[in-house]
């Protein structure tokens, strides 16, 4: 199957894929004709016309320096 150009993963289609099955469960519209009372086959289609928005979350952040010294020796005040 080919992703459409907007997914940068397969992954994440998946993801997308999901959440969008589970709003169709919940009683949200389709947006396009239902062929099958299956919501994922619904979202699918839906994320292959490009009918779904969606967007990626920020980076997470970098755990700070002095975090991650301190993790590393907090295991050493127990031997």
């Amino acid at each position: 199957m080919k992703l459409p150009e907007n997914m940068d993963s397969k992954f994440r289609y998946v993801l997308v894929a999901a959440s969008r099955a589970e709003q169709l469960m919940r009683g949200a519209p389709a947006k396009v004709q239902p062929l099958a009372g299956k919501s994922t086959t619904l979202a699918l289609k839906e994320l292959k016309e490009d009918l779904v928005p969606w967007e990626m979350g920020a980076e997470p952040d970098e755990a700070p320096a002095e975090e991650s010294a301190a993790d590393e020796t907090a295991g050493e005040e127990l031997n």
